[in-house]
């Protein structure tokens, strides 16, 4: 029988102090694990952990830890890891949540700028999993969730760097999902497609015709990308796929990915 509470679990959330991270942080504190989350910039992350204890009161209780952190520094990511279990105690998730899109064809991406993207791409997640994973081996049921982009499936011409790694990060998630399977961790992740962001909401700040509001202006921007749901998602509908593939929901499942796109891949 499955248990959707999480009172014994301790969790870990890189780059939780906004859009999907911090969607996944609040899911995981209303079923009642305790979370560690990391961001790079102190006051976005102290925002976000205020309006977590608003909504999640009983995390005051030794529930939360938050810390300053940049998930390409190793030092800054083990003295994390450290920090957090001494807070919480050992992790038995980690969710890898961190890195951004590139706009920049084949001819105009520089060497420095691909050897940037393939550095974040890769090192965002292998920090913290080289950090994080003693503590993974010693529980029970633990598990790895990396957040990954469409492009790693579905490359775009425009975003060639960006759909280059994320496709090696695709890969590296099957490795470590064969590699770390007999030390009882599992590996998977989520594809996602457009997701209400930041980066949308100011897209549709400087929109030309003011008088649509954002319902009208995503879905015009969903029916431009052929979204088949019309819509863009929302961080907490892709928070509930790292949800499922993090607990014992998803126990037979390692080196696979959810596509969570609204319908916008093409691929079988």
């Amino acid at each position: 029988m499955l248990d959707f509470r999480l009172g014994n679990t301790t969790a870990v959330v890189t780059g939780g102090s906004s859009g999907i991270g911090l969607a996944t942080v609040d899911l995981l504190l209303a079923q009642g694990a305790r979370v560690a989350l990391c961001g790079r910039n102190p006051e976005r992350l102290e925002q976000a952990v205020q309006h977590l204890l608003q909504r999640h009161p009983q995390a005051r209780e030794r529930r939360l830890f938050a810390q300053a952190c940049d998930v390409l520094d190793a030092a800054q990511v083990q003295q994390f890891a450290q920090d957090s279990e001494a807070a919480l105690g050992p992790a038995t998730i980690l969710v890898n949540n961190a890195g951004q899109g590139r706009v920049s064809t084949f001819e105009s991406t520089t060497d420095d700028a691909w050897t940037e993207e393939l550095h974040l791409k890769f090192f965002s997640v292998l920090h913290p999993t080289r950090a994080f994973l003693p503590q993974l081996e010693r529980g029970e049921g633990a598990a790895i969730v990396c957040v990954n982009s469409l492009l790693a499936s579905q490359p775009e011409p425009h975003m060639v760097a960006t759909s280059a790694a994320r496709a090696g990060l695709k890969n590296l998630v099957r490795s470590m999902a064969t590699e770390f399977a007999p030390k009882g961790v599992r590996v998977n992740g989520i594809l996602v497609g457009l997701i209400e962001s930041g980066q949308w909401r100011r897209r549709f700040e400087a929109r030309e015709d003011r008088g649509q509001d954002w319902a009208q202006w995503s879905a015009d921007l969903a029916r431009k990308k052929s979204i088949p749901l019309g819509r863009l998602g929302t961080p907490d509908e892709a928070a509930r796929a790292i949800f499922y593939l993090a607990t014992p929901l998803s126990s037979y499942t390692t080196g696979s990915h959810i596509d969570v796109s609204g319908g916008l891949s093409r691929h079988a």
